[in-house]
């Protein structure tokens, strides 16, 4: 979308802040944590308990080698990622990896603990307050591997398993997988004894983690080829719908694909029968059909991941943030959505990242520039 108004249906604005271009927002109390795509910008800490007014109140900066786009937030304890930056051209080889900090004072965080795992780092996890599902690349693993850390003491994480797909580990002497690093762990997810894990062009699998020392593989589906782009996020939504168990699968709209078209979208799957995963609907978001756009990508990214209801506020890149209904999982509907206005000196939109609050509350961020805060009112 070209600088101008935003586009709004259903959505009510509340507040902005003109941040750098961010990966990831996560909302704990009266904070918000935002990770930056691009060094020097490393960490930011938001005060948002007034959130028509959000108001900075500490920043990480990041070595120029180094970003770290995803955080994580459990009381006092956050996790950011440390990964190698692409658009980096110097010569410094960066230590990647995941940094721990006190944040009991969120104007003055404090680094208590860093897991070094090698050039590439860490990728994207998730964090119950325990136990970290990461996406590391230690050194002699081609692509992100699964890997579970206990932080039962924040300042000495403990690596509690790794999971890979042979072919992965060459320094182990496996035969490297043809895909190459298209085959990667992306987005590790939780709930209850099932860890849901996609595998980027490899597609996703569920593990039975009931022992945490050995992931146990039961499913793998791979959809890419024939589809074009890879598997980001596999949401699990913690209730039945129609007496099924549903799966939210988002695939990512990225350069890296094996197509020009369809941008990527939304599937709905149906792993009511975990072994036998079968796709029952797909959403995709309108001007889908158009070729990749290198300048403004618009498809799928990443949907909400605090689960409340049957609504899903997914974002959509040039397309902003959709609300979608998927009460009726065999059709999936859009009730609204946000196209924001771009950062500050940028010319599209690129919606990247969402929070949703019990509140009704929408915390959004854009790869580019800009953090907006709307409210959900309806169409």
């Amino acid at each position: 979308m070209a600088a101008g108004q935003p586009a709004n249906k259903g959505f009510k604005h509340v507040g902005r802040l003109e941040l750098p271009g961010a990966g990831q927002v996560v909302v704990e109390g009266h904070y918000a944590y935002i990770g930056h795509m691009r060094p020097p910008h490393g960490t930011t800490i938001v005060d948002i308990a007034d959130p028509t007014h959000p108001r900075v109140v500490s920043q990480l900066a990041i070595a120029p080698n180094l970003h770290s786009h995803k955080v994580r937030v459990h009381g006092d304890v956050m996790l950011v990622n440390h990964e190698k930056y692409q658009g980096y051209r110097g010569d410094e080889k960066p230590c990647g990896g995941l940094k721990v900090f006190d944040i009991s004072k969120r104007a003055q965080p404090k680094e208590i603990a860093f897991v070094a795992v090698g050039e590439w780092g860490y990728h994207r996890f998730t964090f119950d307050g325990r136990y970290c599902y990461g996406s590391p690349t230690p050194e002699g693993y081609v692509g992100n591997i699964m890997e579970i850390l206990d932080l039962h003491r924040p300042d000495k994480p403990e690596v509690v398993s790794q999971w890979w797909v042979p072919g992965q580990w060459q320094a182990g002497g496996e035969p490297p997988h043809p895909d190459g690093r298209r085959v990667r762990c992306h987005h590790p997810m939780r709930l209850g004894n099932r860890l849901y894990c996609t595998w980027w062009h490899h597609g996703w699998y569920i593990f039975d983690i009931r022992d945490l020392s050995h992931p146990k593989p039961i499913v793998h589906v791979d959809w890419s080829p024939p589809y074009p782009c890879p598997s980001h996020t596999t949401l699990p939504i913690p209730w039945d719908i129609h007496g099924r168990r549903i799966l939210v699968v988002s695939d990512e709209e990225v350069g890296d694909r094996l197509a020009p078209t369809p941008n990527a979208f939304l599937w709905i799957v149906d792993i009511t029968e975990e072994t036998k995963p079968t796709p029952i609907a797909t959403y995709r978001a309108r001007q889908d059909d158009q070729p990749f756009d290198p300048e403004c990508w618009y498809g799928c990214h990443q949907s909400q991941e605090q689960v409340y209801d049957n609504r899903l506020a997914v974002t959509w890149f040039g397309g902003g943030l959709r609300m979608v209904d998927i009460a009726n999982p065999w059709r999936p509907e859009e009730l609204g959505y946000y196209i924001p206005e771009p950062g500050q000196g940028q010319k599209v939109a690129q919606s990247n990242d969402v929070f949703a609050t019990k509140d009704g509350l929408y915390y959004l961020v854009d790869r580019l520039g800009g953090f907006d805060i709307l409210e959900w009112i309806g169409a």
